[in-house]
């Protein structure tokens, strides 16, 4: 029950009788996990100082470590119910926890995608994508801390192709 709540419904999204099938369904780099476990032990480190403070105060420091604790939970899930996910017709994203939020495009309006792979990003195996669209602004612009970039913009240009909408593939 639990992972109904807490895992976005994305098949919900897909147009069956269209034909439409996932190709990828694109989770956010494990990366984006670190500041929340971070959270999480300087939650444990309240927890822990407070034999060391003043009786009368120790309410406080737990309290805090519950404040930091429930934030790093929050801050986990937002990034865990963020699903980027490729279609043979679209891309779309889904993200939000207790209200969702849908950002589709077809692959016939994706004029171009830009990979951004900054030092860490390549040494850790995650980059950003930048699509552009005929429409100034777009919710699906922007798309943080993919793993395997390379691989999924290769699987774009896959679908882009064998759906025709970029022309025949010319053969030497």
């Amino acid at each position: 029950m639990l992972r109904g709540v807490f895992d976005p419904d994305i098949r919900r999204h897909l147009l069956r009788e269209e034909g439409e099938v996932i190709v990828d369904e694109v989770r956010h780099h494990g990366i984006v996990y670190v500041l929340p476990v971070l959270e999480v032990v300087v939650a444990l480190a309240l927890v822990v100082a407070v034999p060391f403070v003043d009786l009368d105060l120790a309410w406080f420091p737990f309290a805090l470590a519950l404040a930091i604790l429930l934030h790093a939970a929050w801050r986990a899930l937002t990034e865990h119910m963020d699903r980027f996910v490729i279609t043979n017709m679209r891309v779309f994203r889904v993200h939000g926890v207790l209200s969702q939020q849908l950002a589709t495009m077809p692959l016939s309006r994706i004029l171009d995608i830009t990979v951004k792979k900054p030092l860490h990003g390549r040494l850790l195996g995650f980059g950003h994508f930048v699509f552009e669209s005929a429409a100034q602004e777009q919710g699906l612009r922007d798309i943080r801390f993919v793993g395997r970039p390379d691989d999924r913009d290769l699987a774009i240009q896959r679908v882009v192709q064998r759906s025709g909408l970029r022309g025949p593939r010319v053969s030497n």
